[in-house]
């Protein structure tokens, strides 16, 4: 409950963080839509997995399908962006890839393992879920800082026009 009410928090600071550049005149939206869909993208798959795991009548069986959805979800995603890579989207520097790529992938296929572990070890399953989830919202909490930071910090064309 936790990391879906951390997920809700920063996924609607980062829309505060998308008005606030559209605010300052911001020319360069395209590259912050580099940034930003991944981020949250990522926080949505934290949110609606959460939520999916509080339906009450949720089985065992239900619980392994929700989470492997959504890691599967996720890492089909990150995966996208390395393939798109050539298409559109890229990143500033190499280290950006491991924010925004590796390190998710690593969180979605923790989340992957002990959905799939949730069957035969519970106890294990959900201690690597949980890994995953907050390897996923420690991304998200960094790359949402590196955002808004990057936002604020631009040089405001209104003021230098």
């Amino acid at each position: 409950m936790i990391t879906s009410a951390a997920a809700a928090t920063l996924l609607g600071l980062l829309f505060v963080a998308i008005t606030l550049a559209i605010e300052l005149g911001r020319k360069d939206r395209s590259s912050l839509k580099t940034y930003i869909t991944p981020t949250a993208t990522c926080l949505s798959i934290i949110l609606l997995m959460n939520a999916s795991l509080t339906i009450p009548t949720q089985t065992r069986l239900t619980t392994v399908i929700c989470i492997c959805l959504g890691g599967i979800g996720g890492l089909a995603y990150s995966v996208s962006l390395v393939v798109r890579r050539g298409g559109g989207i890229s990143f500033y520097d190499r280290v950006d890839l491991f924010y925004y790529v590796v390190f998710p992938l690593a969180g979605y296929a923790l989340v992957v393992a002990g959905g799939l572990l949730l069957l035969r070890t519970p106890q294990i399953g959900l201690t690597l879920v949980a890994a995953g989830v907050l390897i996923l919202l420690g991304m998200a909490i960094r790359n949402s800082y590196a955002i808004v930071i990057t936002i604020v910090s631009r040089e405001n064309p209104r003021r230098t026009g």
